[in-house]
């Protein structure tokens, strides 16, 4: 029996994508990034679903085609379900309905979370759990122990902003544009890093972040000087900020992993592109004798090679979804006691 040919299908947000998966390979995948957002500063969900509609048959169509593959051969269409801007969700849990009910195959909801997290083991057949995640993105900045796929266990969370919120939110402070993370890393590498000293949250005993208090204080910082000081700092400044974030998610990381007895990291979500933040979880986990995995730069931002490994993990286990599945914006991990 052949492995399950799994067609992934991800419209969460402002990335239109599709993924053709044969365990345990990605056998090609297409991202079309939805530029008509970058002049308003962020996502607008009205044109995110527009674009989806425009593009995700386009995309589909252009997997299939330089895989050399048609729709025939597909075994199981996997989608997001959530969470997500809902027209967006449905735009691609829609047409991932049509596409499983026309080839008569199983269709799979898969939960975006999920899918970046388990994003660092695509490639491989066995998945080292039980591990420790630090999962950073626009929307969630979480330590989570993962037991098993569907099995995990909240250890910290932000209590305000998310890491990637955060960052969007200073680049706009500083005028450097939309989206800020990316931005940011870039411009602190020709920054010092130790200009200033931002504050960093702690919470005694609890693992939990907060970064609204960072982002005022630089929001303050730059009210107290010059436009010309803060023109020629500013890449020292967007570097300090960087180091503020980036030190509070790895040393609160490293210290649960090591309260609770984890010899293995794992670093999911948009924000695991930081430069910074993969240097420094790199020497922290050499320094404490950890385990760390780092997802390829092309699973770190929304995609659909991640929802497809996962409805290959589905299909193996033969847990496929109805064709009324809903999508959920609002969609949480199910976290046990």
């Amino acid at each position: 029996m052949h492995e399950p040919i799994i067609l992934g299908i991800e419209t969460s947000c402002d990335e239109t994508a599709a993924a053709l998966f044969r365990g345990p390979e990605i056998i090609h995948q297409i991202t079309a990034t939805q530029l008509v957002h970058t002049s308003f500063g962020g996502v607008v969900p009205e044109y995110a679903s527009r674009e989806h509609n425009k593009l995700l048959g386009p995309v589909v169509k252009g997997v299939l085609e330089q895989a050399e593959m048609d729709l025939s051969m597909i075994d199981g269409i996997a989608v997001t379900q959530g969470p997500g801007l809902a027209g967006s969700l449905l735009v691609g849990l829609s047409y991932a309905k049509g596409l499983a009910l026309g080839l008569d195959v199983p269709l799979y909801g898969i939960n975006h979370i999920e899918g970046h997290i388990f994003a660092n083991f695509i490639g491989q057949k066995d998945l080292p759990t039980p591990f420790l995640c630090l999962l950073v993105s626009g929307g969630h900045t979480q330590i989570i122990h993962v037991e098993s796929p569907q099995s995990y266990k909240l250890i910290g969370q932000t209590r305000d902003d998310a890491a990637g919120e955060a960052f969007d939110k200073v680049a706009r402070l500083l005028g450097i544009g939309y989206p800020g993370g990316p931005l940011i890393d870039k411009l602190s590498r020709s920054g010092n890093a130790g200009f200033h000293r931002f504050p960093r949250s702690t919470f005694p005993d609890s693992y939990d972040f907060s970064f609204s208090g960072l982002k005022t204080n630089v929001l303050q910082y730059i009210q107290k000087h010059e436009a010309d000081f803060i023109r020629n700092h500013l890449a020292d400044i967007a570097a300090s900020f960087q180091e503020a974030v980036v030190d509070v998610l790895s040393s609160r990381t490293i210290q649960a992993a090591h309260d609770l007895g984890h010899e293995r990291i794992v670093l999911a979500g948009g924000v695991a592109a930081n430069s910074r933040l993969r240097q420094r979880m790199t020497e922290l986990t050499h320094t404490h004798g950890l385990e760390v995995f780092q997802p390829d730069l092309r699973y770190c931002t929304d995609n659909a090679a991640m929802i497809a490994y996962m409805g290959y993990w589905k299909a193996l286990t033969k847990k496929q979804d109805s064709l009324d599945i809903a999508a959920i914006p609002n969609l949480k991990l199910s976290f046990g006691g």
